[in-house]
């Protein structure tokens, strides 16, 4: 997730701490990690990753500069060296102000035996927050005035072949991003239009009032997007649906489930789950961050399995213990969170306007980094992507 702040390479930063009373009631040796010279796997035909029946995928964004694209197989294997594990995600970001697609970076991510994950971003720069719609608008998507972008975008995902996990437009029910809800007439209501997608049977909480001008919005542009990728052949592109773990702001219009765009268009859940970033926030433990917040984006649907897309804490001992924060995420998601199936780690470091700086990083100190290790050698955690055959009808409607 992309922070609320000062980044020295120009990237700006955003978090939000919930407000609790919404939350309802260096040991391990590095023989897991192979050279990168490691075969790859041979070509059977179109594969997409499983959902594994036990453990997790660990998975990491790993400082990869300016516009979060400049990933290099050496800052791959450093991390790994780092904390003492291979990944089996690899996360970097494809901004719609480049108008490319990430080849290079997707194969040194694949030829390393980790899949990619994408956040790809309907976003011009200079890339900076809460300054409104650019020229990506959603409603410039919408009415189909980047579908050349948009179909090439998908010719290229189409001949890369193989699996990618493509988080498009994430944390819309934030008010950072500008594809958020909130730029798009937030909670207008939209009158004599059908109720918003809930899940047949589940009432969450107390239903969903609707529809709202924001999530709607935002619903048509996603579908729009997908279903142009999807036309072109891309049908390896696994959708990520993407949201912060607490809605800014924390409004009905603005809960998760308004903006779900429903389960042909989602194949992973996912959400961004950060502790304190700035010291001008509170400390908060990890439990109080996903508890509500995993109840109610499992609610959106019974059988997708959900992701962690973005997750980590800043360096702050002042305030609290990152190495215990860190210990607790990587312990409790096994033990309290089944449906969690990747986690991908942000490992980064940036400098905000007061001087201060932000270290989310791994190692950002020696406590930190053992946590971090002792955490991820346990074999729930699952260092290498489990491909497995695609079925002929996937990414279909």
């Amino acid at each position: 997730m992309r922070t609320f702040g000062f980044h020295t390479k120009g990237i700006f930063h955003l978090m939000r701490t919930p407000v609790l009373a919404l939350s309802l009631g260096l040991s391990l040796a590095l023989s897991g990690c192979k050279p990168s010279s490691a075969p790859e796997p041979k070509d059977e035909g179109p594969l997409t990753v499983a959902v594994p029946e036990k453990g997790a995928y660990t998975g990491a964004y790993i400082d990869f500069g300016d516009n979060e694209d400049e990933v290099t197989l050496e800052g791959i294997e450093a991390f790994e060296k780092l904390v003492g594990k291979h990944q089996a995600i690899i996360a970097s970001s494809s901004y719609w102000g480049e108008q490319s697609f990430p080849s290079a970076n997707l194969n040194i991510i694949r030829r390393h035996n980790c899949v990619p994950l994408v956040f790809w971003s309907p976003w011009d720069k200079p890339y900076e927050q809460e300054r409104g719609p650019d020229r990506f608008s959603l409603t410039s998507i919408i009415e189909g005035q980047w579908d050349a972008y948009i179909d090439k975008w998908g010719d290229a995902a189409r001949d890369y072949g193989h699996p990618i996990f493509v988080s498009f437009a994430n944390e819309m029910n934030g008010t950072w991003f500008p594809w958020s809800g909130f730029f798009y007439g937030g909670g207008t209501k939209i009158p004599g239009t059908p109720s918003p997608y809930i899940q047949p049977g589940k009432k969450f909480p107390e239903g969903l009032p609707g529809p709202f001008q924001g999530p709607e919005t935002f619903k048509k542009a996603y579908r729009h997007v997908v279903d142009r990728v999807r036309a072109r052949g891309a049908h390896n592109v696994l959708w990520v649906f993407h949201t912060v773990n607490y809605s800014t702001p924390q409004d009905t219009w603005n809960m998760i489930g308004q903006y779900y765009p429903g389960p042909d268009y989602v194949d992973w859940l996912g959400y961004s789950v950060y502790g304190m970033q700035f010291t001008d926030e509170d400390w908060c433990g990890f439990g109080p961050l996903i508890s509500w917040p995993y109840m109610e984006i499992c609610a959106l649907d019974p059988t997708k399995p959900v992701m962690l897309a973005e997750w980590g804490v800043g360096e702050f001992p002042q305030f609290g213990n990152k190495a215990c924060f860190v210990k607790d995420a990587l312990g409790t998601i096994e033990a309290q969170y089944p449906r969690i199936k990747a986690a991908v780690f942000w490992h980064e470091r940036w400098q905000n306007p007061n001087g201060e700086y932000s270290n989310l990083r791994a190692n950002s100190s020696p406590e930190s980094l053992a946590a971090y290790r002792q955490g991820v050698a346990n074999p729930f955690w699952l260092d290498r992507p489990i491909l497995v055959p695609a079925s002929p009808a996937r990414g279909t409607k």
